[in-house]
């Protein structure tokens, strides 16, 4: 009988054993390959994300950096030297791929890409040449900008539908309105009609069921950020004209020019959150809906539409947090890219 006993209790702890908090990323042997796409110079969630990507190399494999230009934030040569600057401040400079991309909107683009040079060639043959090297699992589109490049990509090339998986951060879904989604409609609208793997991370402002509600202070950031990651030997040069040798020093800069909203006064980190459920679905709560669209009146619901997509929302936003923190301190570098360019 106490043998009976010893057996069952192993039996439970080995059970116990594998089980692990909803709040921990699961271990896996295999790296998430991805395109990050961005319009980096907009605020400032979109160098925090780029950092934290990076900052992320036990879990992610960053195939290359494609800009767009959306209405805040300079041209599109503004947008690559912000980009720039993050890969530099995490010790990647030269060492992780980046391309401009398109400056104006899908609707009229998409009429010249069978020229040799187009507004957004270069992120676009980026975006095709990467996709077309993946097969299983699927090449990710992680954009947290403008759909413009991914729309304009798949436009040139259909057969990279089937791979490659798109994970916007974009929308007020059920509700109208955001930045990025109103920057081009015609590009969301016309990726939501085509048979391609679609994510929506959604932003909902003031909500608690979107990325906004993944928010830090000020005092936050100067708690946690001033020195993090690598010490680079050339300074660069921030876009308030200050020089730094750490991106942690350049985030502490960053927020001490925002603007802060809500009580206590804040900033959303929406792009971080995109790449926070990449790393760990956990942190977030997943659902499928049959794929609506988007009119001039709002959403518009297709129940009986077969074509699936994903909506992201209910965001855990002390596990991103934290966890953004943590690697802030506790960095490992993703692999340098072979560049081709």
């Amino acid at each position: 009988m106490r043998t009976i006993t010893i057996l069952f209790f192993s039996l439970i702890l080995i059970m116990l054993s594998g089980c692990r908090p909803v709040s921990q990323p699961a271990a896996s042997s295999e790296k998430i390959r991805l395109i990050f796409d961005t319009d980096a110079n907009n605020e400032l969630d979109d160098q925090h994300a780029l950092a934290y990507l990076l900052f992320n190399g036990n879990t992610f494999e960053v195939a290359g950096v494609t800009v767009n230009r959306t209405s805040g934030g300079g041209d599109i040569t503004a947008h690559y030297e912000e980009a720039e600057r993050v890969i530099k401040l995490c010790n990647l400079a030269g060492k992780i791929p980046l391309y401009e991309g398109a400056s104006g909107y899908f609707s009229a683009i998409r009429k010249t890409i069978n020229s040799t040079s187009f507004d957004g060639s270069d992120a676009v043959n980026f975006i095709i040449d990467q996709a077309l090297l993946s097969g299983n699992p699927k090449l990710i589109v992680l954009a947290v900008g403008k759909l413009t490049n991914v729309a304009l990509a798949l436009e040139k090339e259909p057969r990279i539908a089937d791979r490659i998986k798109i994970v916007w951060l974009g929308s007020n879904y059920p509700e109208i309105g955001e930045y990025n989604q109103e920057n081009d409609t015609s590009a969301m609208n016309y990726l939501l009609n085509l048979p391609v793997d679609f994510e929506m991370v959604t932003v909902r402002y003031g909500k608690a069921t979107g990325t906004d509600f993944v928010r830090v202070t000020r005092q936050e950031i100067d708690q946690n950020m001033p020195g993090r990651g690598p010490k680079i030997d050339e300074p660069v040069m921030g876009r308030h004209n200050e020089a730094f040798i750490t991106f942690g020093d350049y985030s502490v800069n960053l927020f001490n020019h925002a603007d802060y909203y809500g009580d206590p006064p804040s900033r959303a980190l929406f792009d971080m959150a995109a790449v926070a459920i990449l790393k760990n679905p956990a942190w977030a709560g997943p659902r499928k809906i049959p794929c609506p669209v988007y009119k001039p009146e709002g959403w518009i619901e297709q129940p009986a539409n077969k074509r699936m997509i994903t909506i992201w929302e209910y965001f855990e936003r002390d596990s991103i947090i934290h966890d953004f923190f943590r690697t802030m301190k506790s960095y490992r570098l993703v692999a340098p890219v072979a560049l081709n360019k």
